[in-house]
């Protein structure tokens, strides 16, 4: 596959991802995930920034991204749905780990900060992609998605809706 071709293919498969981890810092606010709870090392389980608020429009917007693609591209009905819920789940074992390592929310942890919420809707998208996925799309996923997010953390940063530019 062509190169072009294959960065085309492999944003159109993540972005419903892409939707899902990005509306809660629009949307976000609210009641903690964790109600604000303490694991049992002490420290938060998430932190204050994972809101249900952020978690259920993140999922609302991702799953409709991913709808509208279905239609037009020919994937499955719940492609949205199990890419936004694999996003928000790697975005929050990625919280849960930056807490673990003594990170407050916002804290930069590099890598896991621009992959976590991908690794996660390519899992959970496993069940109805595994026969159309190849590991060139993957790697492509991997690959173009830290710049992008880096960059769109910037820009969110400078329209005041995040607290430091990562």
């Amino acid at each position: 596959m062509e190169l072009a071709r294959l960065i085309i293919e492999a944003l159109k498969f993540i972005f419903p991802a892409y939707c899902a981890n990005a509306v809660p810092v629009i949307t976000g606010g609210g009641l903690a995930l964790d109600f604000g709870k303490k694991f049992f090392d002490g420290k938060p389980i998430f932190g204050k920034n994972k809101t249900f608020r952020g978690f259920f429009s993140g999922l609302a917007v991702g799953t409709a991204v991913g709808f509208v693609e279905s239609v037009f591209f020919n994937y499955h009905i719940t492609f949205g749905l199990l890419l936004s819920l694999g996003a928000l789940f790697g975005d929050l074992t990625g919280a849960f780990t930056k807490r673990r390592l003594g990170l407050s929310p916002g804290d930069l942890l590099p890598v896991v900060d621009q992959v976590n919420f991908v690794i996660g809707a390519i899992l959970f998208s496993l069940p109805i992609c595994l026969h159309t996925l190849s590991w060139e799309l993957l790697a492509a996923v991997l690959i173009v998605t830290p710049p992008i997010h880096l960059l769109t953390n910037f820009v969110a940063y400078k329209l005041g809706l995040k607290s430091n530019p990562w």
